[in-house]
């Protein structure tokens, strides 16, 4: 039964479980709203030695430029979710998507790497308001198959924006557009966040949960200390020599992830509203989902990073040519996405362990053409291996994405996309401080081509990993 209250009379507010209010333009402006936080979480890869030019940034002040943003949009993810079962989805969508307009405007302008690293954080910030509302208004106003296909384009829309964003980074910085180099990466947001903001305005609806839950002050504060103390000292412990605070910091990280765990279990047996419910873990495909977001997102922000200081630093390929380079796994993730339901519709969740094998004889043919070719690896030396990697990549995530959310009820599904959420942007910044870590150490003592080659292969680690877990999945997708 549809509850109604007064709003705006081009977008009628709707409660959990309509089914039927998304239209086709709503859809494509939430779309439009996820893919915005994910490029620009990438695009800054290709842009970081022309800001460290341009701004007389240190090493670890430009890790920060990364870190800042993923940290911030990683541990208010699931806040955001929360808030926007309790206030209103589309208000917090339209309220974060001006915010990150503002703050694309000030790293835009930016006069100093450091007010760049806290207007990056802004922007984090912002981005956690917007994006779980994205997939918490899919769940609440379509379902059956409008549902499902509007959750396998979530995926494509996320898994694209992820190549595409380091793609755009490149061409933008090259292009020097008015005169604003490496500027015109964040700048280049505040028109299309405009014309969203238009849209979201008249094709949105209002939807918000039947039994709205409060904010969990303490679970909300320990899961940002136990982010932050995890994510914090790994993305910027290299580049400050490890020094004290970054080994007190990691070793706090179990013992306040405990504390979470405990906080909320006790808080959900009591009856009381934790920010993430135990119970909802016992979901068994979001549960095995999750276990396969983690590695997934590992592997993929590492080599997104790893590959474009590899071109930059050791091919010396401009920032256009070291985006494009991944031009062809952003083409073949599209062409591919489009065939996944179908797939998922006549094979079930056997196609996302095809997806891994496609994505594993991708790196090795990546692997086996830097050790032929450096120093000139290239466009056309990746083309094989990208493209391949690229459609594996597509026949895993908008999958995984609908198999995490598939049992979630409507009236958690803010909730449940923030865990989703908050899983894959912790994983996407890990992902960068380990194997980019990893990757840089090594390059100072083996040389670009080695550190690469054993990157990728610990990378293939992970896609192994992932299609191990890929078999526990259910077959079919409810």
């Amino acid at each position: 039964m549809t509850t109604h209250t007064q709003s705006p009379p081009i977008a009628p507010p709707v409660r959990s479980g309509t089914g039927t209010s998304l239209s086709g333009p709503g859809l494509f402006t939430v779309l439009l709203g996820a893919a915005l936080p994910l490029i620009d979480f990438f695009i800054v890869n290709v842009a970081l030695p022309t800001i460290g030019r341009d701004l007389s940034a240190s090493e670890p002040v430009l890790e920060l430029v990364v870190a800042g943003y993923g940290i911030a949009y990683a541990v208010l993810l699931v806040l955001g979710g929360r808030l926007g079962d309790l206030v209103g989805r589309r208000r917090l969508f339209l309220g974060g998507m001006a915010a990150f307009g503002l703050t694309s405007l000030a790293c835009g302008l930016a006069p100093t790497a450091w007010t760049l690293v806290l207007a990056r954080v802004a922007q984090g910030a912002a981005s956690a308001a917007m994006l779980p509302q994205v997939l918490a208004t899919i769940q609440a106003t379509t379902a059956g198959t409008r549902r499902a296909k509007a959750m396998s384009m979530y995926g494509a829309t996320a898994g694209l924006s992820m190549v595409a964003g380091q793609v755009l980074g490149g061409v933008l910085v090259s292009a020097d557009l008015f005169g604003t180099g490496w500027r015109s990466v964040f700048l280049v947001n505040v028109p299309v966040v405009v014309l969203a903001l238009v849209l979201a305005i008249r094709t949105v609806p209002e939807t918000r949960s039947d039994r709205p839950e409060p904010v969990d002050v303490p679970g909300t504060v320990l899961l940002a200390l136990a982010l932050m103390a995890l994510l914090a000292p790994l993305t910027e412990g290299r580049a400050a020599g490890w020094p004290l605070w970054t080994w007190m910091s990691l070793a706090a990280f179990p013992g306040l992830a405990y504390a979470f765990y405990a906080v909320e279990r006790r808080a959900d047996r009591a009856g009381q509203t934790p920010l993430i419910p135990p119970s909802l873990l016992q979901l068994v495909s979001l549960r095995r989902g999750l276990m396969m977001v983690v590695p997934f997102s590992i592997g993929f922000s590492g080599f997104m990073f790893v590959i474009a200081v590899a071109l930059q630093q050791g091919e010396r390929l401009g920032a256009t040519s070291a985006g494009l380079a991944l031009a062809p796994m952003a083409a073949v993730f599209f062409v591919a996405s489009l065939a996944g339901p179908r797939l998922v519709a006549r094979w079930g969740t056997r196609v996302v362990t095809a997806g891994g094998l496609l994505q594993a004889a991708g790196i090795v043919l990546i692997a086996l053409a830097a050790w032929r070719t450096w120093p000139d690896l290239g466009v056309l030396q990746l083309l094989p291996g990208a493209a391949l990697a690229g459609a594996g990549q597509a026949l895993q995530l908008p999958i995984i994405f609908r198999i995490i959310l598939s049992e979630v009820p409507t009236e958690r599904a803010g909730v449940g996309s923030g865990v989703m959420t908050t899983t894959q942007q912790a994983s996407l910044a890990l992902g960068v401080a380990t194997l980019g870590t990893l990757f840089l150490s090594l390059a100072s003592s083996q040389g670009m081509r080695d550190a690469l080659i054993t990157t990728l292969l610990v990378q293939l680690a992970t896609v192994a990993l992932t299609v191990g877990l890929s078999l526990r999945l259910p077959r079919v997708i409810a």
